[in-house]
């Protein structure tokens, strides 16, 4: 899960000072501003959230632009990032239901169609 949509950027164009909390908003799914609000609330509770703040806006790299296509894939990666195997699953599901439906298809042309049928169960 090493792809660069799972890993954690600056998010510099939705940015207020180093963008750190809108990197740490989109990586998470929270709204910037809830993020924004604990670091503030943090760094007058502890003192530790500031240079905190400095290391990570050093230490990250800032977010490519070409990351997502749009925002239904941004909330798709949001999901991978929270919980990977309810992820797998959702997809798994997914596909079951299209194979579903597909054998449903093949079956109403198969059953009315005697010669494709036939040669259907030829190649069987």
């Amino acid at each position: 899960m090493n792809s660069s949509r799972t890993t954690l950027y600056r998010d510099k164009q939705n940015a207020k000072l180093m963008g750190v909390c809108s990197g740490i908003a989109d990586y998470t799914g929270v709204d910037a501003l809830w993020i924004r609000l604990a670091v503030v609330i943090m760094v007058f509770a502890t003192g530790f959230a500031l240079p905190a703040y400095f290391i990570a806006g050093l230490l990250l790299n800032k977010k490519p632009s070409h990351l997502y296509v749009d925002k239904d894939e941004s909330k798709y990666w949001q999901r991978v990032r929270q919980n990977p195997k309810r992820t797998a699953r959702e997809i798994r599901a997914r596909m079951k239901d299209v194979d579903r439906r597909l054998a449903e298809v093949e079956h109403y042309y198969v059953s009315s169609n005697p010669r494709l049928n036939a040669e259907i169960e030829r190649l069987r």
